[in-house]
């Protein structure tokens, strides 16, 4: 599994850094949730190795590289991550649609959790492409999935 920590901590390493680089002001709305992606990935693929505890680490790190309230982040994927370690053979067996759609859910309620902490902490109101971001991350999937699996396969992870 050593081998194995290494290419789960390098797909987690990618995401933050495709969450953190620069987009023009119309794309920022449209990004995906790299970081949510990959964490749903391994939850589903390995959730006796990757859960709650690597969701709210992994989200400790994208509120130090994003700036925000430390643990916004930590507590929706950890949510995000208890939901998908508890569906996981569900969403194993699910057509690529369906586990878009699932995604979508994930992705959006990680967006709403978000969403609910910055209206408790400030007033600034979410803009109408907030939900963009999730969109494009549900289309993303069956990509990312195909991807993250054929890493797993190829390095025998797990």
């Amino acid at each position: 599994m050593k081998h194995g920590r290494l290419i789960i901590l390098v797909s987690f390493g990618v995401a933050l850094l495709l969450s953190i680089l620069p987009l023009p002001e119309w794309a920022r709305a449209f990004r995906p949730q790299w970081y949510t992606l990959v964490l749903v990935y391994w939850c589903i693929a390995l959730p006796e190795h990757i859960g709650v505890l690597s969701a709210w680490l992994l989200g400790l790190m994208v509120d130090v590289l994003t700036g925000t309230l430390l643990g916004q982040h930590a507590l929706s994927l950890a949510i995000i991550a208890f939901i998908a370690t508890t569906l996981h053979r569900r969403i194993r067996v699910m057509p690529r649609y369906q586990q878009m759609l699932t995604l979508f859910v994930l992705l959006s309620i990680e967006k709403l959790l978000s969403l609910w902490i910055v209206a408790i902490t400030s007033d600034h109101p979410a803009p109408p492409m907030y939900w963009g971001g999730a969109l494009v991350g549900a289309l993303l999937w069956p990509w990312i999935y195909i991807i993250l699996r054929d890493l797993r396969r190829r390095f025998r992870v797990g």
